[in-house]
């Protein structure tokens, strides 16, 4: 069973419930045969912003930052890592690309959860693999390929 702690530093409307949060991360360590504990998160771009210049050397807040755990030799732990979601930047990029937001919390969610699995979109063969993880998980909940731009007037 995956263990997951959700940690709503910053509040709004449109955040997903914590059984919509274990649904995505169910799904997205699907065949991952062990059990796994996973911290998510909510902040405000302040703590994006400061967690993104301490760890990535970014200014400003991003949607998602990602924080896999390695736990020291001869220690066993079941924590993947954490991840740490800017609400307002994901609720303002929905906005932006016309996605409905619950249809982006989980697109983010999974996105992360693929990271602290090792995946990554440095160059573009990795970019492809991971995004084609990602459309397939979002697929078994009905939602379209994020990456198709949507023009709605």
């Amino acid at each position: 069973m995956n263990l997951i702690e959700v940690q709503r530093i910053f509040k709004s409307v449109g955040q997903p419930d914590q059984e919509k949060i274990q649904q995505w991360i169910d799904i997205a360590l699907n065949g991952l045969n062990k059990d796994t504990e996973i911290v998510v998160r909510i902040v405000d771009e302040q703590e994006s912003a400061e967690l993104n210049e301490q760890y990535r050397l970014k200014p400003g807040p991003t949607n998602i930052l990602t924080f896999p755990f390695e736990a020291p030799e001869g220690i066993e732990l079941n924590l993947l890592g954490d991840l740490v979601i800017c609400a307002p930047v994901l609720e303002k990029e929905a906005f932006e690309q016309h996605k409905a937001l619950t249809d982006h919390w989980a697109h983010i969610v999974v996105h992360g959860v693929l990271h602290l699995l090792g995946y990554d979109h440095i160059d573009d063969d990795e970019a492809e693999l991971m995004e084609s993880r990602e459309i397939a998980i979002l697929g078994q909940f009905n939602i379209e390929n994020p990456y198709i731009q949507v023009c709605r007037e």
